[in-house]
């Protein structure tokens, strides 16, 4: 093997082995999803196939509730599209970081992109180039997981019982303060933290549906931008 080739072995597995707690802490939830999916009436084909070409939790969340005869599709996509709207944001944040990927690869590592995904390439860029290795091996580990937990939970997963019970509904909310700790020291951190805090909880009391995720998002982009120095010059 090359010096070129054990450097990307070597970046693949950093970044598969810095996905795997996220992984554990997802496969309750994969779980939960693919039982969830079952009762709605979904094959387990079927619920693979969601997870394999949508690859986001959330938003499977979402269409496997609102899941039904009554539901028209519409309103199952556009609730969904709600919900991942925020992969916008994060695509255009991570963009300028992947200067060492080839053009065809950077759209499929868009798909990958979910939301720890993007936390940990971001907090890697802050601290060395982001390579492909790296962060397809964050992917594809987190993706196999997400699709053989929703595929198992098709058919033992109704046996978890409400994942409170265990706490495992707090496991997502700890992990994603965990990740979004990591990013304490960045610039106008505080502001843009608590605007997203503020402006999606007050949405949240008006509003039911994922439209509080969006507004936090675009809360916490509006207070980073209004609060970043004007150029010298501009």
């Amino acid at each position: 093997m090359s010096a070129e080739n054990r450097a990307r072995a070597s970046q693949w597995s950093d970044g598969a082995l810095a996905i795997l707690p996220v992984a554990a802490a997802a496969s309750p939830f994969g779980l939960l999803l693919g039982a969830m999916a079952a009762q709605k009436g979904l094959s387990p084909l079927e619920t693979t196939f969601m997870s394999a070409t949508v690859f986001a939790g959330s938003s499977q969340f979402v269409a496997v509730d609102l899941w039904s005869a009554s539901i028209a599709v519409a309103t199952i996509v556009f609730a969904t599209f709600l919900v991942n709207t925020r992969h916008i944001l994060m695509g255009v944040s991570l963009l300028p970081k992947m200067g060492a990927f080839a053009p065809r690869a950077k759209p499929l590592a868009l798909f990958f992109l979910a939301d720890e995904i993007w936390a940990l390439a971001e907090q890697r860029a802050r601290t060395q180039e982001l390579r492909p290795s790296y962060y397809f091996g964050m992917a594809i580990t987190l993706y196999c997981g997400w699709l053989a937990f929703t595929l198992v939970g098709t058919f033992v997963g109704s046996g978890l019982g409400d994942p409170g019970r265990l706490g495992l509904d707090f496991a997502f909310t700890a992990l994603f303060i965990g990740l979004l700790m990591s990013f304490r020291q960045a610039p106008r951190f505080a502001l843009t933290v608590a605007a997203s805090a503020v402006v999606s909880a007050l949405v949240a009391l008006v509003s039911t549906g994922p439209n509080a995720i969006a507004a936090g998002a675009v809360a916490g982009i509006a207070a980073a931008a209004l609060a970043r120095p004007a150029r010298a010059g501009a």
